[in-house]
């Protein structure tokens, strides 16, 4: 059996009719329908989410793909899942931008979180060559540390042509060495000698997704937790800019190499995520819908996590692996350090 398998970006399976899609979608519904079940299990058992349901997609999944192995009959669908759905699902997330956000703390501390993405991306990017990561690789790692953990490296995946053992091992080990950060990291406050703000702060710019932030700061005082969610919330911001950021250099390189028309390499889910950010910032997009659009997005990740999983080689995952966790920690520890120095220079109390 092959073990190298077609780029996320790469398209669909063309020339079949919609009935060769039904098996591949119903794997995909299946194993999705697992994850939010494990994921609901966990929240009455643990009070949150350990394992998020997006992973637990991608983890079922392969487990799915090692026992059965591949089944040429779900292709198509599994394609369609992870590839079409996946950029739906970013495109959706851009009616959950609320830009003005950025500038609610002020504008020093919202230029310092710029400023912290962008150095921890380059930062981030330089460990994962240095570790041997292939450039996209070490693109997804750098995203999902800098930005926000799984939502990041799954919408900035299809935008680079991400191949899915390199989003599988990603997603899976950023979120493992997540669920261990929201746990060490209220273990620092006494050594940093920080207060609640000061902590909500440092949780906010270093912990990965909202609900991680969420279980880290809230569990340390009620101030914690909210500095920690305006800070991340301007975080998340960043996504956008970066997505598009990776779209125009790769369609700049495919234009140069290829000789394409630049318009036609803009992948239609960045503008649509562009429109629909602006249209939420002017509030022609209310908060109802917004957290709608929320909802479905979530859900269409979680599928295209789940097809993810149905796709992947997990020996191809494992070759990564060491390299990855060494990514993924320094990355992380850089960002620690930024945050640490960004609370100090800016003398936040």
């Amino acid at each position: 059996m092959a073990s190298v398998v077609a780029p996320i970006a790469g398209t669909a399976v063309s020339g079949r009719g919609p009935g060769a899609l039904l098996p591949g979608l119903l794997a995909s519904l299946v194993v999705s329908a697992i994850a939010i079940v494990g994921g609901t299990i966990e929240e009455r058992a643990f009070g949150r989410a350990i394992i998020e349901p997006l992973v637990l997609a991608i983890l079922v999944g392969m487990a799915v793909r090692t026992i059965r192995g591949e089944t040429e009959s779900e292709e198509a669908g599994v394609r369609f899942v992870a590839k079409d759905l996946l950029e739906l699902a970013v495109c959706l997330l851009g009616a959950t931008m609320d830009v003005p956000r950025l500038f609610a703390s002020g504008p020093a501390l919202a230029l310092g979180i710029v400023t912290i993405v962008c150095v921890a991306l380059a930062i981030g990017y330089a460990i994962g060559r240095a570790a041997g990561l292939p450039s996209r690789l070490a693109i997804l790692v750098a995203c999902g540390n800098a930005i926000c953990g799984n939502s990041a490296i799954a919408a900035v995946a299809p935008v680079i042509g991400a191949d899915r053992e390199d989003v599988a091992a990603s997603i899976a080990l950023t979120a493992v060495l997540g669920v261990i950060v929201v746990v060490g990291l209220p273990l620092l406050i006494g050594p940093l000698g920080l207060s609640h703000y000061q902590y909500g702060v440092l949780a906010g710019l270093t912990v990965y997704a909202v609900p991680q932030v969420l279980a880290a700061a809230f569990a340390v005082s009620a101030l914690s937790g909210q500095v920690a969610t305006v800070v991340k919330l301007a975080r998340v911001l960043m996504l956008g800019p970066v997505v598009v950021f990776f779209s125009l250099r790769r369609r700049n390189r495919h234009a140069d190499v290829r000789g394409a028309p630049r318009a036609a390499l803009v992948p239609w889910f960045v503008i649509g995520f562009v429109l629909l950010a602006t249209l939420r910032s002017l509030g022609a997009i209310p908060a109802p819908s917004a957290a709608v659009a929320k909802v479905v997005a979530g859900w269409l990740t979680i599928g295209a996590m789940a097809a993810l999983g149905l796709s992947v080689d997990v020996h191809a995952v494992r070759r990564v692996g060491a390299r990855v966790v060494i990514a993924v920690g320094g990355s992380l520890v850089a960002l620690m350090l930024l945050a640490v120095g960004l609370i100090r220079l800016l003398a936040i109390r």
